[in-house]
């Protein structure tokens, strides 16, 4: 008996919260997944999550978890949802009584599948060390879950990669978030754990990892901050699936990529 998990990447804005809504459901039941994470930091304007948007993205059912990343708390109401509910997680590794949840562990028919999010520390925000998080958290979870997914949210492939080795052997998957640009490198470690440094993103395509091109252009050009505002047109779905055989090593892995006009 195998199992499979589908993991999204980042969502990104309205046209991310629309794939989420109409196409995700039917992506699951096309590839077979037995459970979906969908990593949701950008989901409201590119930056965070409102509360009336997480609501929405709640009630899709096929969706199992949301994992989060450093934009979590842009949209402060999402205080007002995240202590509701366990289908909402954010990175694990914030310091000292933070609200949320880091992890969360969830039955399925097939298997207890622990999800944990870390965020990366290298050229992002100083939290607490993901390393030692996840030895921690490990140690917490391991004997009450069958799998273990890590949604490693950072901007150094470099330490996404090193957290993959790290993982390697207690995790069973662990995917890189963040930089919303898929990368090519899924392989199945020497541990059995299911890798790729990023899923890539969900959202607009013909911008820059979502932003409208000409304003990111015109910032580059001219080195002063601009407004950003979510680019318009195409969009795309990014993520993979890990295919699990009867011993809970990944065996498979497959990109995920689909643009809609």
């Amino acid at each position: 008996m195998s199992i499979k998990i589908l993991a999204i990447g980042d969502v990104f804005g309205r046209s991310g919260r629309n794939i989420v809504f109409h196409e995700l459901g039917a992506l699951k039941k096309e590839l077979e997944a037995d459970f979906m994470i969908v990593n949701f930091e950008n989901a409201s304007g590119g930056a965070g999550v409102s509360e009336p948007n997480a609501k929405e993205l709640l009630n899709v059912g096929s969706v199992d978890v949301y994992t989060s990343g450093n934009h979590i708390w842009d949209k402060r109401d999402i205080i007002n949802i995240i202590d509701k509910t366990d289908r909402i997680i954010r990175p694990a590794n914030y310091p000292g009584d933070c609200p949320g949840r880091g992890y969360g562990i969830f039955e399925t028919e097939k298997a207890r599948i622990g999800v944990i999010n870390l965020s990366g520390t290298v050229f992002m925000e100083s939290l607490d060390n993901p390393f030692i998080a996840f030895d921690k958290i490990y140690e917490n979870i391991h004997s009450s879950c069958d799998i273990i997914c890590v949604d490693f949210h950072a901007e150094a492939t470099s330490e996404k990669i090193a957290f993959g080795y790290h993982a390697d052997g207690r995790a069973n998957v662990v995917y890189g978030t963040h930089t919303h640009v898929q990368t090519a490198d899924e392989r199945i470690l020497e541990g059995g754990c299911g890798y790729i440094t990023d899923l890539g993103m969900t959202g607009p395509l013909d911008g820059v990892i979502g932003v409208d091109k000409q304003i990111i252009v015109k910032q580059f050009l001219t080195q002063r901050r601009i407004k950003f505002e979510t680019a318009c047109g195409a969009s795309q779905l990014n993520g993979a699936i890990f295919t699990l055989d009867e011993n809970f090593r990944c065996v498979n892995i497959e990109r995920i990529r689909r643009i809609f006009d």
